[in-house]
């Protein structure tokens, strides 16, 4: 069979890497190509381009670069039709994803979606295209198939892959990293600089109440070592390390918490947190009127419960999250069930294996017709 893979992430490159291995296991002559990165290409598929040339953030950035879009997207349909394969995947990354869907069903291909965008939580009018381009949607989160259903649309439900790629990295031998003998505090602050300097400071000022732990930040690829240097520099228990995330949530006692993806991550390490969000006002102000959400961590969405402590925006102060902390650190009703909310979401996230094994073999079936 002859596969064509999206994916314009660097999240996207990690999924569907695994998801490519999965599809090789099952079908030994598996062609792949595909939009993605370097683990995608050392699974076994051809590169077309790289997603660090599509990734483009923010209204701003896209508007200077539509004519790059736009190539990009005339260059995709064309070398689909050269390649013409049996199956169309797409992961994630909607806003060109989800053009090059309404385009490929009109030239009659077979297309599958495998980690659905968030319509949930905003642009619910986008179920509307995804109805009508969308052959197979399987989604990760187990709320996400009755919301599909809700729309009429019958949504596959796979897992989650970050349970995999978790549990990959907890079976390794990981580098150690020092912190003086001190139990460990993991500050993960986001990745863009405006939202780093939202959150970061305040993370900060905790650590001056908590001497006898070493804060440890994570730093951002692509943010320069003396941007943090700088918000570092006057305090005494905090350092910081690169790409060495999971190396953190592997020796954290607790951590602090951007809201996003890496809640769900930290929760998965088995690691107690608050999580923390802070936007500009009026970006929290538009915000509130267009997402459609009960909470803001994935953790507390997929449970639909206040698992873990969100502050938000007016709440996200020195003081309650010196008082978050403590509660984390030290009562151990609280740490308990924690903890069990862990495992209940671990084992919600992972029903009937890993999510890349359950997405190659429902892929595998549509190809072939048997049902799901």
């Amino acid at each position: 069979m002859k596969y064509y893979i999206i994916a314009g992430e660097a999240s996207g490159d990690l999924h569907g890497s695994n998801l490519i291995t999965e599809l090789k296991k099952l079908d030994a002559r598996a062609d792949v190509r595909a939009w993605g990165g370097d683990m995608m290409e050392a699974a076994g598929a051809a590169i077309v381009k790289h997603y660090r040339d599509l990734a483009f953030m923010g209204f701003v950035e896209v508007v200077k670069n539509l004519r790059i879009i736009f190539r990009n997207l005339a260059f995709c349909k064309q070398d689909i039709l050269q390649f013409q394969p049996d199956v169309l995947i797409l992961i994630d990354y909607p806003g060109f994803n989800l053009r090059i869907a309404k385009w490929a069903k009109r030239q009659g291909l077979k297309i599958v979606y495998y980690i659905s965008p968030q319509v949930w939580a905003w642009k619910e009018n986008r179920v509307k295209t995804i109805k009508a381009c969308v052959d197979k949607m399987l989604v990760i989160l187990p709320f996400e198939k009755d919301f599909y259903r809700k729309w009429h649309f019958e949504a596959e439900y796979v897992g989650h892959p970050l349970v995999e790629v978790v549990d990959a990295w907890q079976n390794k031998t990981v580098q150690h990293i020092d912190t003086k003998g001190k139990d460990m505090i993991a500050l993960l602050p986001g990745s863009r600089k405006q939202e780093i300097l939202k959150k970061l400071p305040v993370m900060l000022d905790v650590s001056r109440h908590f001497p006898e732990y070493e804060f440890v930040v994570a730093k951002a690829p692509g943010q320069e070592d003396a941007f943090y240097d700088e918000l570092l520099s006057n305090y005494t228990n905090v350092k910081s390390v690169a790409g060495k995330t999971y190396n953190l949530l592997m020796q954290a006692k607790a951590a602090l918490v951007t809201s996003g993806t890496a809640t769900l991550e930290t929760a998965l390490f088995g690691v107690p947190e608050v999580v923390c969000y802070k936007g500009s006002s009026l970006s929290y102000e538009i915000a509130k009127r267009v997402i459609r959400i009960k909470y803001i961590s994935l953790v507390n969405l997929i449970m639909d419960k206040p698992v873990v402590k969100e502050l938000i925006q007016h709440d996200l102060t020195v003081d309650n999250l010196k008082k978050e902390l403590t509660d984390i650190l030290t009562n151990q009703e609280r740490i308990a069930q924690i903890k069990a909310d862990y495992t209940s979401l671990r084992n919600l996230l992972s029903q009937g294996g890993h999510a890349s094994a359950n997405a190659a073999k429902a892929i595998s079936n549509f190809l072939q017709g048997v049902p799901s």
